[in-house]
């Protein structure tokens, strides 16, 4: 048995259509009256909104249950639920289920993406979708957020000219996948492929199965004032070396987060300056550290590392986070040859911090030279 449904959107595209139902859904255009395309935020997912005297052009599809228990997945992701409408195509009218959402709506939206945000929701709709089968509705809803910005970092890892000048310069075709798997998902993921990699004699390797955690694009930020020669750094409790084992669990780190789906890197270092730290950058003080995977062996997470030159004047350290996301996080002003004698002493142990605190003293002197008027000046 079928059941007529209104598409709208981005989902009248046969192939979004056909990661979220696994078929392709082709049908006759149709008009909903009295309904707008919204979002709400900070999804950019449109759904429908009542607005008299308005219309949003879609068309109409038949679906089998389990194509439209696939369907109801996708919209719970964004808050929407079945709603049964008349829709209007080639001088008929037509009853279909559509999705509303019930939350506050946001202003109107195009019905279009941009390039990177469709690969984005194809690319995460596409993970979610294909552990909609196995995995229970509340680790979907868990992953989802993760599953966008993992899907944005793969769109900018594309985008990255990789140099090639001592390593040999290889491609993904190097890489034969064999089986992929996601045995382990909920706000992080565990990947699990079977692979073969070209060796240096050209040959493909056996299969072999690595497994990895899958996470996404992150920032972190070292504050330097360069005429006060101080440096914020912030302490928090960190679940690693609580796992590890460590007696002291609170590590000192510079202002880090994760990359937002459809926010920058840089965007992303400003904002979580001001939730971690209360404290105001600019983008144009953003200076890059280096980018890197802190452990490329294991995880998918990719750093943008930045020094940012800024006022730190007495008293704008504190606690600060938040409270939604349970962060208490305190902030410590000290001299950067404070910050280097707490490397030194081994207090400091977190990787993206004392690489910062290393480009710092490289570039220290320039950065005061520049900061400081000259005599004369």
């Amino acid at each position: 048995m079928t059941q007529t449904v209104f598409l709208f959107g981005p989902l009248c595209d046969a192939e979004f259509a056909e990661v979220i139902l696994h078929k392709r859904a082709t049908g006759p255009r149709a008009l909903l009256h009295d309904y707008r395309l919204g979002v709400v935020a900070p999804s950019i997912m449109p759904c429908l909104m009542p607005e008299p005297g308005a219309s949003v052009d879609g068309m109409v599809v038949a679906v089998d249950a389990p194509a439209l228990a696939r369907l109801d997945t996708f919209f719970g992701l964004h808050s929407a639920e079945r709603l049964g409408v008349v829709v209007e195509g080639a001088g008929t009218k037509v009853a279909a289920l559509a999705y509303q959402v019930g939350r506050q709506p946001s202003d109107p939206v195009s019905t279009g993406w941009t390039e990177d945000q469709a690969q984005i929701m194809h690319l995460a709709t596409a993970e979610i979708m294909g552990l909609a089968d196995r995995a229970p509705i509340a680790a979907l809803h868990a992953r989802w957020p993760m599953a966008l910005a993992h899907a944005a970092s793969q769109v900018r890892a594309r985008k990255r000219d990789d140099p090639a000048q001592l390593r040999k310069d290889w491609t993904r075709d190097d890489v034969e996948l064999v089986h992929g798997a996601m045995p382990y998902a909920w706000y992080f993921a565990v990947a699990e492929d079977d692979l073969r990699f070209r060796q240096f004699d050209g040959a493909f390797s056996a299969v072999v199965k690595r497994a990895g955690l899958v996470m996404s694009d992150a920032v972190t930020v070292l504050p330097y004032d360069p005429v006060r020669d101080m440096v914020m750094v912030i302490e928090q409790f960190r679940f690693g070396p609580w796992l590890r084992g460590a007696g002291n669990a609170w590590l000192l780190e510079p202002i880090a987060g994760r990359v937002d789906p459809f926010e920058s890197p840089q965007d992303c270092a400003l904002r979580e300056a001001q939730e971690e730290a209360r404290i105001t950058l600019r983008s144009d003080a953003l200076m890059s550290v280096g980018h890197v995977y802190p452990s490329p062996g294991a995880i998918t997470e990719f750093l943008y590392q930045f020094v940012a030159l800024c006022d730190l004047p007495e008293g704008s350290d504190g606690v600060a986070g938040l409270e939604n996301e349970a962060e208490d996080i305190r902030s410590h002003i000290v001299p950067f040859d404070r910050l280097m004698a707490l490397i030194a002493s081994g207090e400091v142990q977190n990787g993206p911090l004392v690489q910062s605190a290393y480009w710092l003293a490289l570039n220290r002197d320039r950065l005061r030279a520049d900061a400081v008027p000259q005599d004369g000046g």
